[in-house]
């Protein structure tokens, strides 16, 4: 059903890295495929910036219209119906739609699907979605470190020599390393959305149910086992990607109860700022001390005893 999808993935793949042999990297290398995953992961992702600052200005949006929601909920606690009928009007005067705010995480999906099923099907030594059989073999042949793209953490020593590995044991490090990079950035990441969650929304009855689902988050990381090296590549790239951008994001918007400490905290290193740079002004403009002129008091000489008392020889 998703095979044009898995063409369109493939064939994306297939030119990226096209375009980095073209440039000098060995056609069968891992540095050429591995940066075709990841500069793969990096164009959806940046395709998604928009819809990403699109949720957090639903986000927002959601959070100022949330004491209005509540007083519909008490209001027609006894009518669901027109409860759903009120919120939904509610929700289109005020321009918020509650379903961007998993948007960018439901487009990412089928692309991950699409690329696990490319992987594997390179794995299986197919030549498919846009993959001829020598570009089949060079992927196969392809390693990050030890551990080859197509290769799972369940793959037989017997199957990871045949992908190429010289090192069995050290190509199923790689993928457990991996796995525990990829759910250490998953924890981190939905810690990073929670905490703006909670000075957004600091009485969400749904706060304890994300708090153990961001505590199970690197438990996320044991999919990973299962998963051909490339997507594992994907995956960690995309959630480093995702990291970063809703850091920047979020300084640039910051939630309402995070703006009064933003403000304050611009204002003291302003203010330390402008105070350094009026006590360097007032250093430069206050003139250097004279040297004064040194005063010498001339004393009487010493007169002879004869002088002082008048007598003779």
């Amino acid at each position: 059903m998703l095979d044009w999808l898995y063409n369109i993935v493939g064939w994306i793949l297939v030119q990226i890295h096209a375009g980095l042999t073209f440039i000098g990297l060995d056609t069968d290398s891992g540095w050429a495929w591995g940066l075709s995953i990841v500069l793969l992961t990096v164009l959806m992702r940046l395709l998604l910036v928009p819809l990403f600052v699109k949720q957090m200005n639903t986000q927002r949006k959601m959070q100022d219209i949330q004491p209005k929601i509540m007083k519909l909920r008490e209001r027609y606690k006894h009518d669901k119906e027109r409860l759903q009928r009120e919120s939904m009007k509610l929700y289109q005067e005020s321009g918020t739609n509650p379903i961007m705010g998993c948007l960018p995480l439901l487009l990412q999906m089928p692309v991950f699907f699409a690329l696990f099923s490319v992987l594997r099907s390179v794995a299986e030594g197919n030549a498919s979605y846009g993959f001829t059989q020598e570009l089949v073999e060079s992927a196969r042949a392809a390693l990050i470190f030890e551990a080859p793209i197509a290769a799972q953490f369940n793959s037989s020593p017997d199957e990871l020599t045949a992908l190429g590995s010289g090192d069995p044991i050290m190509a199923k490090v790689i993928i457990a390393l991996a796995c525990v990079i990829m759910g250490t950035t998953t924890f981190l990441t939905m810690r990073q959305s929670m905490r703006r969650s909670v000075s957004q929304m600091p009485d969400n009855p749904m706060m304890q149910t994300q708090k153990i689902m961001m505590y199970m988050a690197p438990l996320f990381g044991l999919f990973g086992l299962m998963m051909p090296v490339g997507v594992l590549l994907y995956w960690v790239t995309s959630n480093v990607w995702t990291m970063g951008q809703q850091h920047f994001l979020y300084r640039r918007q910051p939630a309402p109860g995070q703006e009064g400490d933003k403000a304050r905290s611009d204002a003291s290193s302003n203010g330390s700022a402008k105070g350094m740079l009026s006590r360097k002004k007032a250093a430069e403009s206050t003139p250097e001390p004279k040297e004064q002129p040194k005063i010498e008091r001339k004393q009487p000489k010493k007169q002879p005893r004869s002088k002082r008392t008048g007598g003779g020889s």
